[in-house]
């Protein structure tokens, strides 16, 4: 499920997937509660995303996209967590693909905004 010329779609699908596989390890490594939260998180972010392609106003895309927000400084924070702690795994490329996706999301809420006046 390609979205060609939606990159937010592209994107967010490519990172929930890396986030599946990175949630095995942490899975395999027997560190179950970070791993739920950051899989519920991380994957959240593409599902609110795709629903706000379908919206019935603009007020309710905004409102979906800022949920995606949410999730992407919660799924931060988990990262974080892994990043600091001593017996945990982490994935830099995982960092970088949520702060691009971040990057991206908090464009599009500033020009639905905008446009929304």
């Amino acid at each position: 499920m390609i979205n060609k010329g939606n990159l937010i779609l592209d994107k967010t699908l490519e990172f929930s997937l890396s986030i599946i596989s990175f949630c095995e390890v942490l899975e395999a490594k027997k560190k179950f509660i970070i791993a739920r939260q950051l899989l519920k998180s991380g994957t959240s972010i593409g599902a609110n995303i795709s629903e706000a392609q379908n919206t019935e106003s603009k007020a309710d895309f905004i409102h979906k996209v800022k949920i995606a927000a949410k999730e992407i400084e919660e799924t931060k924070y988990w990262l974080t967590l892994c990043k600091k702690s001593e017996n945990y795994p982490f994935n830099n490329q995982l960092e970088s693909q949520i702060n691009e996706i971040g990057l991206i999301t908090y464009k599009i809420l500033s020009s639905s905004k905008r446009n929304n006046r």
